[in-house]
């Protein structure tokens, strides 16, 4: 049967009252698989789904209304649809509107809310309410604070391949917080984090490399994390870039460089790149400023601040 004929298929089930073939057709609309993407006939379908008390189509609804996906977004519409699905035990819904509560959306901010609903869903596997939860016992929100639940919690959803729950494993192992220090499984951590695409896992393990911290000390390694970073618009990693350029660590001196990246870095708030701007104007001519602060300009102007 080919993707096509399932979703026809699918469609007819709908047609006739089916929650669940609502649901799945929701899906196909919503992901383009088997027909032509359409956010508003996902929304129609998902809502059919959902006022049938399904509890998928319920947690999808509330995507829809969240994102503003086929729907003109409404926090409080999103609220209500998660919270139907995650009374039903649904855990992404938990999860979710573990999220509405923690950031106050579609209802008034609520530490205990949200960790309670976290808690609902990381007990099912989450790996997004694992990361979550162990957040708040890190920072004792919404609970007494605990670093070792919090790493407990970090470390399962790391081992799930979430990238912010490997990063900030990788800073507990780093800093020893709920667990005996061990910069080598920082390092392990922030590497698997980093792989990911996290910027401030890039630049963690870029340090790691830089100053030998559960690795073998590499400044070529720590030059190409650092700007992997950088270019993730992570200002102190910009402002360390600066510093390889400026002290030819991984990279060939360059006191052009060196400005470009520090004054990036101190536009973006990394105010300690202050003095090291001042400093390194002094090794330039006029000209190689204007070059540098123009490149500088440029690059805002495609690059978001931090």
């Amino acid at each position: 049967m080919t993707i096509m004929n399932f979703s026809a298929g699918l469609k007819a089930a709908a047609e006739q009252g089916n929650a669940d073939a609502q649901c799945r057709l929701g899906n196909c609309y919503k992901n383009g698989e088997g027909v032509q993407q359409d956010y508003n006939e996902a929304f129609r379908w998902y809502k059919a789904a959902a006022e049938q008390g399904d509890a998928e189509a319920q947690c999808r609804l509330g995507d829809c209304y969240y994102y503003g996906e086929g729907v003109k977004q409404d926090y409080n519409e999103a609220f209500r649809w998660s919270k139907a699905a995650a009374e039903q035990g649904y855990a992404y819904a938990q999860y979710r509107l573990g999220n509405c509560y923690y950031f106050g959306d579609g209802v008034k901010q609520d530490y205990y809310e949200a960790f309670r609903w976290f808690k609902a869903a990381a007990e099912q596997g989450d790996a997004n309410a694992q990361f979550f939860l162990g957040n708040c016992y890190y920072l004792g929100e919404g609970v007494k604070q605990d670093y070792k639940e919090a790493f407990l919690w970090y470390k399962a959803a790391a081992e799930q391949g979430n990238a912010y729950a490997q990063y900030f494993l990788g800073n507990c192992y780093y800093y020893g917080d709920g667990v005996e220090q061990d910069y080598n499984e920082a390092f392990r951590w922030y590497k698997a984090a980093a792989e990911q695409g996290d910027a401030d896992a890039q630049y963690r393990l870029g340090y790691c490399y830089y100053y030998g911290k559960g690795v073998k000390q590499d400044y070529y390694e720590a030059f190409r994390w650092y700007k992997a970073a950088a270019e993730q618009v992570d200002a102190e990693a910009q402002y360390r870039l600066g510093d390889c350029y400026y002290y030819g660590d991984g990279v060939e001196q360059d006191f052009k460089e060196a400005y470009y990246w520090y004054l990036i870095a101190y536009r973006n708030g990394y105010t300690d790149a202050e003095q090291d701007v001042k400093s390194i104007e002094n090794k330039l001519t006029y000209q190689q400023k204007q070059e540098v602060q123009k490149r500088v300009n440029e690059w805002f102007n495609t690059h978001p601040k931090e």
